[in-house]
């Protein structure tokens, strides 16, 4: 059997979306997959806890998967990776405080027979026909990789979720020398993040943060002090920590994900904690307001959170009042603004003071701004070029800036949900496309229903629903009682309900109950009749439940 000697690569996720990043890169009978992430439901997505890639198209694959291979441990990057493992046995690599996490993850699903493989930069990797090297990048999450990949067909780059940040406060830079031996030696393919295309200039440095909260720190000397941020920013605990240390002040946590991290990364060597300056939350009434600050999750006002129960008095150990001071430590994530801004007016009713990130410089963003874009692009030369993370307008103007910087249209594509592109060293095209899309998860289960599920849920929300019960004789398939009709966020008045019931019960005299075998034509009518009615009568399209019960 003749080889095929171009590269593809499947997008399973991660472009025209925020979120659920995965990729796969295929050559002849080996595989590999980049990222295994989630994403939140939409409010669209009634009863739904997360979203996670269809790996479908892995799964009749696996026995060429040579590897999985993170790029840092956000849950957009590492989240699916559990379910994933949970159908394939397959190798994981990515470095010591992605797995760290990734093992917490793990633990809640109580898999075993699962192989995790700890790397560091410049460690490389052989998979197959693929060998992997990871690069340091500087994000908001520490042991961020870049990978460099080496196949067959030529040098393919993923920059991963990276910034350019100068000044970190505890990860190396960037590994600006290793990217640029890389775009010497000729890069045939760039796949690079396009979170932050829109925005000019660069990325603030983590520590300008840090010179923010001093300030905050310094103006509210007398206040309690509560911060909400983002529980994997490892970098930003690492600044409270050390600030709250030098004004004599304890650190009590709220929220599980943060105490996981936090627990992780001391764990791990990532983060250190000033002695004595951790306390338990029980403890906090035993401190003045001048001697504590309260390190909080839900910065993207999320309804379980601690900052959204505090906010509204369903926190017990905390209570908030008018000598403390927020800080929301985080921008909005798109769709979530709404959430946040109530749970800001709720703390300002209580007589709070809240900083955010409209008001002070508080937040700093982990991706790259389009001055570093380009120096990326700059610096790796790439033959080609294919815009990853982001929706269909970060993509595009993505190739705008790439097309800006010297590029041919011929030499990117923007690629879609399922995509398979085939590269060469002369070209990149698009094939037909693999199974791709979304799987909904309700706790730990996944059910493969659950689009008619949360269908059905939208359309329970929208039109509310009307059962039908009706009766029946075993013997004479007669009605034994008149059929009852009940409503559920759908208003009926009398004359309707009395029009259905008698609509109900010339159609049911329509079939000889008797000799049907089942009642599935009998309910299917049923619908139909009850539905075209209540359409024509009060516009309304509720979901009809015909009920049959024989005696």
């Amino acid at each position: 059997m003749k080889s095929d000697k171009t590269l593809k690569i499947s997008f399973l996720g991660g472009v025209g979306e925020i979120g659920k990043n995965m990729t796969v890169l295929e050559y002849n009978d080996d595989m590999i997959v980049i990222d295994c992430g989630l994403t939140f439901p939409s409010q669209d997505m009634p009863g739904i806890d997360l979203v996670i890639p269809d790996a479908a198209y892995l799964t009749a694959n696996k026995h060429k998967i040579k590897g999985l291979f993170l790029t840092h441990g956000h849950e957009d990057h590492i989240g699916a990776v559990p379910y994933l493992l949970k159908d394939l046995s397959i190798p994981v690599y990515g470095t010591k405080m992605t797995l760290a996490l990734l093992q917490e993850k793990i633990k809640e699903f109580g898999l075993k027979n699962y192989r995790l493989h700890t790397v560091k930069p410049r460690d490389r990797v052989n998979a197959g026909a693929f060998c992997v090297e990871f690069i340091n990048v500087n994000h908001s999450i520490s042991g961020s990789c870049a990978l460099a990949i080496s196949t067959p067909v030529g040098l393919v780059v993923h920059s991963g979720d990276f910034k350019i940040d100068l000044t970190p406060v505890s990860d190396d830079i960037i590994d600006i020398a290793r990217l640029t031996e890389l775009g010497k030696r000729g890069v045939l393919l760039l796949m690079c993040e396009s979170t932050n295309v829109e925005r000019p200039g660069y990325a603030m440095s983590e520590t300008v943060v840090g010179e923010t909260l001093e300030r905050l720190f310094s103006d509210n000397y007398k206040r309690r002090l509560v911060i909400a941020t983002f529980s994997s920013n490892v970098q930003r605990l690492q600044q409270i920590f050390d600030i709250a240390a030098k004004r004599k002040r304890k650190v009590a946590l709220l929220g599980k994900s943060l105490i996981k991290v936090v627990d992780v990364s001391v764990k791990t060597g990532e983060l250190t904690v000033p002695k004595g300056v951790l306390i338990d939350i029980d403890k906090i009434k035993n401190y003045s307001d001048r001697e504590l600050v309260i390190v909080s999750t839900g910065s993207q006002g999320e309804p379980m959170s601690a900052l959204t129960r505090m906010a509204g008095d369903d926190y017990s150990q905390v209570t908030i009042g008018d000598n403390d001071t927020i800080i929301i430590s985080a921008t909005p994530i798109p769709g979530n603004e709404r959430s946040i801004y109530q749970v800001i007016n709720n703390l300002y009713r209580k007589g709070a003071e809240v900083v955010y990130d409209s008001i002070g410089k508080i937040h700093v963003s982990g991706h790259a701004c389009q001055e570093e874009l380009k120096i990326m692009h700059s610096i790796l030369k790439p033959k080609f070029f294919i815009p990853v993370h982001g929706e269909y307008r970060h993509l595009k103007k993505h190739c705008n800036l790439a097309k800006d910087m010297g590029m041919k249209d011929s030499e990117m594509l923007i690629a879609e949900l399922g995509d398979r592109i085939a590269v060469s060293q002369k070209s990149m095209k698009k094939l037909d496309k693999v199974a791709a899309g979304s799987r909904f998860v309700d706790g730990l289960n996944i059910d493969d229903s659950t689009s008619t599920t949360v269908r059905d849920r939208i359309h329970l929300s929208e039109e509310g629903f009307v059962i039908l019960l009706l009766t029946v004789s075993h013997e004479s398939g007669e009605l034994l009682q008149q059929p009852e009709v009940i409503a559920r966020g759908v208003s009926l008045n009398a004359e309707q309900t009395e029009e259905i019931r008698n609509t109900v019960a010339r159609t049911v005299s329509q079939f000889d109950l008797k000799s049907l075998g089942d009642m599935r034509e009998v309910k299917k009518k049923l619908r139909s009749v009850t539905r075209n009615y209540l359409i024509k009568t009060s516009k309304s399209n509720p979901m009809i439940l015909p009920l049959i019960t024989e005696l």
